[in-house]
């Protein structure tokens, strides 16, 4: 079962389910001609698709445009089901920046046969996580900032208060429709300035200049 850390007691934690919300910032609708959505569009990753700073990203045999997508992710600590916004927070227990890469040709490819996306998704190693950090540390989730650099040219710049639905929203919607559980994990959707990744590439994330990770590509 993968796991992930949580700072400062470096604590290690068993992740469940990782859910994924896409479409949750406007220019980032807007650059890839998007509708924009009514309410949260939610999706899964499997957790095998998970990785840390110990792994580098494999890029799958399937796709030849396997996008970066900067977010952040949140730690549900404690369960919940139809949780409302007004208690949404005290379900969360810690806070990472991470990448949702996506192979963007496989996924045009299925949405335009109205398929899921999970292939295009759910990859090997297509869910890089941080170290988490206590929700405490953070004084408002509504206003995060966070950046991904690319061999050290900076390719995504993004703030939560921009989200077109809030923390409390997404925790509210996919509440209310499956009982979310200690140990899962919620990438939360990713500002405008996704492209292709490469062999070689270095992805290096940052959170608020307090929380920082690096990821390299496989290959040369």
């Amino acid at each position: 079962m993968p796991s992930i850390n949580l700072l400062p007691d470096n604590t290690r934690v068993d992740v469940g389910t990782i859910y994924g919300i896409g479409r949750n910032y406007v220019r980032h609708v807007e650059e890839l001609n998007n509708e924009m959505p009514d309410e949260p569009v939610l999706f899964l990753k499997p957790a095998a698709s998970l990785i840390t700073q110990t792994r580098q990203i494999e890029l799958p045999a399937f796709s030849t445009d396997i996008h970066h997508e900067v977010e952040v992710v949140l730690l549900v600590g404690r369960e919940g089901r139809n949780i409302t916004k007004d208690d949404a927070l005290h379900h969360v227990t810690g806070v990472a920046v991470g990448l949702d890469l996506t192979a963007r040709d496989t996924q045009s490819a299925l949405r335009d046969k109205g398929l899921p996306w999970t292939t295009s998704k759910g990859f090997e190693t297509a869910a890089c996580v941080s170290d988490f950090l206590p929700i405490q540390r953070f004084r408002d989730l509504g206003k995060l900032h966070f950046r991904l650099r690319v061999n050290g040219e900076l390719r995504q710049e993004g703030d939560s208060s921009l989200m077109i639905f809030p923390v409390p929203a997404i925790i509210a919607h996919i509440s209310s429709i499956i009982t979310l559980q200690p140990g899962d994990l919620i990438f939360t959707g990713t500002p405008h300035g996704v492209a292709r990744i490469a062999p070689g590439d270095q992805l290096d994330l940052s959170l608020e200049d307090i929380l920082r990770a690096g990821f390299t590509v496989a290959g040369s």
